[in-house]
């Protein structure tokens, strides 16, 4: 019989040394990598067959706005075409951040070529504009809520208001970005904590934030409400809004893909809560590249006492029983449960 499953879409940050070659390697359809080598092609953009395949991984060319971007698209929705339809059914897609629109191809809002002209639009629309980003840990050692660095976190969002937003709600982790003077003031004034927090993520701009404004104009002026289509499977996105089959309006939801979401919060923690409530899943797949998104997905399902999780040594007790709730392509021993 099959499993209900939950799928989730990897952000920005995904594909990095330890990825290199990773679609080589677990996509067999090459004429799916054929189709989105083509589409980067006619703009002028590194192939993704060539990135993926190159000896040595190059920060300055693999980290590339518009290269990251289109390697995650790929690595992505080609993992998630190889989910075993036989054993899993897919009941929900989300993502966070830039996975809301490798969500948007998986669930059939865009085809995956348009998918790949998205993301390499946005990500070359994006990293034009200024700014920076960082994260921050506002969770204890168990992964439960720390009151003490939620309370640091908002009161730089208070101090730098109008410069300093909350971009990502990132399960235990705020992402924070605006200004660069803005960052670097708050990165200092931000106690260390874990030897890595806070910590500036290289080449980011100041993601879902009022300063991408001008990046959502041009997006909306290229990307018509037309070129979008009815959700064919249900859709979560960074608000918590769920977007039904068939029903959805389609004008609302290329303005909050081009706009909302753009230039404000990305709630993936709601999104991910919210997908659970509704749904009910008895998996949660992860897509790839990397396997970074379990911690974050973890502490947003703590957050809620998801089917009794309270700590971080729960979650593990759950994921190393007989059947594990969260399954990542990105882990090789978890790929050939769901493929």
């Amino acid at each position: 019989m099959k499993k209900t499953a939950l799928v989730v879409c990897p952000g920005r940050g995904t594909y990095n040394k330890a990825e290199l070659g990773y679609i080589a390697t677990n996509c067999n359809d090459k004429a799916l990598i054929a189709q989105f080598d083509a589409v980067r092609e006619a703009s002028g953009l590194a192939t993704i067959s060539y990135l993926d395949s190159q000896a040595i991984f190059s920060r300055t060319s693999h980290l590339k706005a518009e290269n990251a971007a289109g390697l995650i698209f790929a690595a992505g929705f080609a993992d998630f075409q190889s989910i075993n339809q036989e054993r899993f059914d897919v009941v929900a897609v989300t993502g966070n951040s830039m996975g809301w629109y490798t969500a948007l191809s998986c669930a059939g809002v865009i085809a995956p070529q348009s998918g790949m002209q998205l993301v390499s639009d946005m990500a070359q629309l994006t990293a034009g504009e200024a700014g920076a980003q960082f994260i921050y840990p506002v969770i204890n050692d168990l992964w439960q809520p720390d009151a003490e660095r939620a309370a640091l976190v908002q009161q730089q969002l208070r101090k730098h208001n109008g410069e300093l937003f909350m971009s990502i709600v990132y399960g235990g982790y705020a992402v924070i970005a605006g200004s660069e003077r803005a960052v670097k003031d708050a990165m200092l004034a931000l106690p260390p904590c874990d030897e890595r927090f806070p910590l500036l993520l290289q080449g980011h701009a100041a993601f879902h934030t009022e300063l991408m404004q001008m990046a959502s104009d041009r997006a909306l002026s290229l990307w018509p409400a037309a070129r979008f289509n009815q959700p064919q499977v249900p859709l979560i996105d960074g608000c918590g809004h769920v977007w039904t089959p068939y029903g959805s309006d389609l004008t609302l939801l290329q303005r909050y893909t081009l706009k909302q979401q753009v230039c404000q919060t990305y709630d993936f923690s709601k999104a991910l809560q919210v997908a659970v409530k509704e749904f009910a899943p008895e998996h949660i797949i992860l897509l790839g590249p990397g396997g970074s998104l379990g911690g974050a997905v973890a502490q947003s399902l703590i957050q809620i006492n998801w089917q009794g999780l309270k700590t971080k040594q729960d979650f593990v007790a759950v994921q190393q029983s007989p059947e594990p709730l969260v399954l990542s392509l990105g882990i090789s021993e978890q790929r050939g449960v769901v493929t």
